[in-house]
């Protein structure tokens, strides 16, 4: 039985077939199959068609999606639906392909757009497209000895023909966590985030680092704060361009919050009635989107999770 997913881009129903997808015939053999579908992309962007029950991935047959994008490298097997293949295509180039060879079957939507009205699984298969799309544009040559890479194992993995040096995806582990000290949350605020935008504090994992210790370090760089306690709370696949998001509720010694100024130029401590409040969209301060993590572990302290 599958576990639920409690956040966005999670809960991916498909079978990946990571045992078998390292096999080019049985690839092939998918590859071949009429039932198979395939998801399109036109930089980052999934198509969606609208639906009686709203905005849903719009999907085409394989070889029709072939026909319009004729690359290797732009095309990835997803994974098993029900026993049938689903694949992933991409387009390139400036040129929306909606005025051209994908006209009348849907509109291309920035992912963060999509992922706020798309159903959970939709969202979580267009997420992990645009990851493994992503981070093969990136890695198109060899950090070995330099030589062109090539894509196999249907998306999964490049390797090097020169020196046989076989590239995985990367996922970047971030801890994103919600400071708590005596009946209140510490949030912060970016820059660049929109106008009156506050959120959890959030940092990458250092080599040589354990979650709580990183999870520590992050609050007392941006916020000047000193972590007691902690608990996980979940998980999410972010993929802009490909992290994992590590959930935490974390208790700190005293609310004397300082900015760092550099990731943060705000902090602000809310008790659960303004914490409501913002959730709400009653207060001055704007809450995470709710597509983002961040909301989730608000929304569960709000509710008496930690």
């Amino acid at each position: 039985m599958a576990l639920p997913a409690l956040n966005t881009f999670a809960g991916n129903p498909l079978d990946r077939a990571g045992d078998r997808r390292n096999d080019p015939e049985w690839l092939a053999e998918q590859g071949a199959n009429p039932e198979a579908l395939a998801m399109m992309l036109w930089q980052g962007r999934p198509l969606l068609e609208e639906t009686a029950n709203g905005p849903r991935l719009a999907w085409v047959d394989l070889t029709r999606a072939r026909a319009m994008v004729d690359e290797a490298d732009h095309e990835l097997f997803l994974g098993l639906w029900k026993g049938a293949p689903v694949f992933a295509v991409e387009f390139e180039g400036a040129a929306d392909p909606t005025i051209g060879p994908v006209a009348g079957l849907g509109v291309f939507t920035e992912l963060r757009e999509a992922a706020a009205v798309l159903p959970d699984a939709d969202a979580a298969m267009a997420g992990t497209a645009r990851s493994l799309f992503d981070w093969s544009r990136r890695h198109g040559f060899c950090a070995n000895c330099g030589q062109a890479t090539e894509l196999i194992s249907g998306g999964w993995k490049r390797k090097c023909p020169a020196c046989a040096t076989e590239h995985f995806p990367r996922v970047d582990p971030v801890t994103i966590m919600l400071p708590v000290f005596e009946g209140r949350c510490l949030l912060g605020r970016q820059a660049a985030w929109p106008h009156g935008r506050m959120s959890a504090l959030a940092g990458f994992l250092e080599p040589g680092e354990t979650i709580e210790e990183g999870c520590a370090r992050e609050i007392a760089e941006e916020a000047g704060l000193t972590v007691t306690a902690l608990r996980y709370h979940s998980s999410q696949p972010w993929p802009f361009p490909s992290q994992l998001m590590i959930g935490l509720i974390a208790e700190v010694s005293d609310d004397h919050a300082t900015p760092d100024q550099t990731e943060l130029e705000e902090v602000r401590w809310f008790t659960r009635d303004e914490a409501r409040a913002v959730l709400a969209g009653a207060h001055e301060v704007k809450a995470p989107p709710r597509f983002a993590i961040a909301r989730t572990l608000l929304e569960a302290w709000v509710e008496g999770e930690g």
